[in-house]
């Protein structure tokens, strides 16, 4: 604090907005190499969409695939990129994040809490595409012992309820095995028996689940990292406006406990506000698929209201508008909770399973159920009719339902009961009945399953291939044959879900070079300035090529942001 300004201004090098992967990445490597690092949180808790996220991240070239004999050089991956982005690939900032990658996995895991876990084989979405791979890009958080945070765990942003059994995280890969195994397998019982014995104690003891995994993982290493180096958060602290001299961005106007502080910062700000997901104004003019803003559903934090962009443009920064997809999309059912609160579920794999397809309103499938949900909701979009409802229904029957769950919708044993008195959850005798109660078209939904089933026996989907692509069949279930993602629906009663159009962030952010640095309209740098994660306009030109292609990139430019502040700071030091 200062003189007479005590309570009111607030000086340090760099000003962090925003507490999720790409802010807290840029405020540790900022802080590691000697800058002095403030974070301002608008929520009163901290991880923002990180939190409630899977947590994998997507980096080629890393030390840990290397680990495992998996060698790349860059341009194959460069390659894969320039395929994916099409016309928007950037190629500066292309090579800054598959040069920076690996150089900040390696600093992460080495310097600070983070740890990682690879599995040796998770195709990217596209594997079969030119510069493709079959595993080796993408990682998860290692799970973590939330009582390392302290009483700092009290504020780490929850996860996603409807991803949780009990309020439980599950942590991807073995987690997930035991518990669809757990009526099958004894060790499978076993295990799913002691983690929810933990969870229960824990939950009794601390008031939360202790073992925290995927995103909830990732934001707590991140949390104990910047806690280690001492690093403040504000929490309940929005930035309201930044504060512009001569054209550079020298710090912000923050309201905290109910009065403006100004934070005067030295070497520049870092906007990490986590996108624009519930921006109606922006979605309505960003998203084809909602005029009103309205007809879309984010499971992200509601907080992320795009912040951060608002920022940029009043200090001259430009927002890019020209990707065609200005988000991740994935397609999403709204349950009701037990509570009366509405929730948005993700629907990554279960549409892969096999037993499962989806159906348009007319009673027709439009698409190959185990693409990537970027892809697969694209294709929904396109298959609507003119000015009906973008809404598609995920269907099977009692047995596919009972073995693997739909939605939030369990597996056996838990009961089926909430999902069907909130009309979450459709059945039907026959599939003439369930079509009526969802809407679909019954003559044309018949027909569908008849010929889906007319092959599915063989393993073979005629119409659109599914389990044709590595990933499809990453996602189905390897102990079914002959093809994983494909089984006849055949004795009811059948099930239908409703899957509406939502997002996993937004891709169209603040532009930025190479350095994570604002640019304006023009393409010059806005002095002082910075982006990264949602906030920064993304570098897959609007396409969805693996699993943590937003995480991977959020932790990267991070780095690059933290790393030219301390950089930058040096040379005027030295200067």
């Amino acid at each position: 604090m200062t003189g007479n300004e005590r309570n009111e201004t607030y000086e340090c090098d760099v000003l962090v907005a925003g507490s999720g992967c790409s802010g807290m990445s840029a405020a540790i490597t900022a802080r590691y190499h000697g800058l002095d690092v403030l974070i301002v949180e608008k929520e009163p808790r901290f991880g923002g969409t990180t939190a409630r996220s899977g947590g994998w991240l997507w980096i080629p070239g890393t030390s840990l695939a290397k680990a495992y004999g998996i060698e790349e050089t860059p341009e194959q991956a460069r390659t894969y990129l320039r395929h994916e982005a099409g016309n928007n690939f950037d190629a500066a900032r292309v090579d800054a994040f598959l040069s920076a990658g690996p150089e900040a996995i390696d600093f992460f895991t080495s310097k600070t809490a983070l740890r990682f876990d690879m599995p040796l084989v998770f195709p990217d979405y596209h594997a079969e595409a030119p510069g493709g791979a079959q595993g080796g890009r993408s990682m998860v958080a290692r799970p973590f012992d939330g009582r390392e945070l302290g009483d700092q765990i009290k504020t780490l942003g929850m996860p996603l309820p409807e991803l949780t059994v009990f309020g439980m995280m599950l942590g991807s890969g073995k987690d997930i095995v035991h518990f669809m195994r757990a009526t099958k397998s004894l060790s499978s019982a076993v295990y799913v028996a002691k983690r929810l014995s933990r969870h229960l104690m824990d939950v009794l003891r601390y008031g939360r689940g202790m073992t925290l995994t995927n995103g909830n993982a990732l934001a707590g290493r991140l949390a104990k990292s910047a806690q280690d180096l001492k690093i403040p958060m504000w929490l309940s602290s929005p930035v309201r406006e930044l504060t512009v001299e001569n054209g550079t961005v020298t710090g912000a106007i923050v309201a905290r406990d109910g009065r403006d502080v100004r934070i005067r910062a030295r070497q520049g700000v870092v906007l990490a506000c986590g996108g624009f997901p519930h921006d109606v104004e922006r979605r309505k003019k960003m998203f084809p698929h909602a005029p009103t803003g309205n007809e879309h559903f984010s499971p992200g934090p509601t907080g992320n209201t795009g912040d951060g962009l608002r920022l940029a443009e009043r200090a001259g920064g430009h927002v890019e508008d020209r990707l065609p997809n200005a988000a991740a999309w994935v397609p999403v059912s709204v349950t009701k909770r037990k509570d009366g609160s509405h929730g948005v579920m993700p629907h990554f794999i279960d549409r892969a399973k096999p037993g499962v397809i989806a159906v348009m309103r007319d009673g027709k499938r439009f698409a190959n159920e185990g693409n990537s949900y970027h892809d697969f909701v694209q294709a929904m979009v396109k298959a609507a009719k003119p000015g009906e409802e973008i809404a598609a229904y995920l269907v099977c029957d009692h047995q596919t339902l009972r073995k693997y769950g739909l939605g939030c919708v369990p597996p056996f044993p838990m009961p089926l009961g909430h999902h069907l008195k909130t009309g979450y959850l459709m059945r039907g005798e026959t599939l003439e009945a369930l079509a009526a109660k969802a809407g679909i078209d019954a003559s044309a939904f018949t027909e569908t399953v008849k010929q889906f089933n007319a092959t599915a026996p063989q393993g073979h989907d005629a119409a659109f291939g599914k389990g044709s692509k590595a990933y499809n069949r990453y996602q189905g279930d390897a102990l079914h044959g002959p093809n994983p993602c494909v089984a006849p629906i055949e004795n009811g009663p059948f099930y239908a879900i409703k899957m509406v159009v939502g997002d996993l962030g937004t891709y169209a952010g603040i532009v930025t070079d190479e350095n994570a640095r604002a640019l304006d309209a023009e393409g010059r740098v806005i002095p002082g300035l910075y982006a990264a994660g949602n906030d920064m306009a993304s570098i897959m030109g609007g396409n969805y090529p693996g699993a943590g292609i937003t995480l991977g990139p959020a932790l990267t430019f991070g780095y690059i942001a933290g790393r030219h502040l301390a950089d930058s700071a040096a040379k005027r030091n030295a200067a």
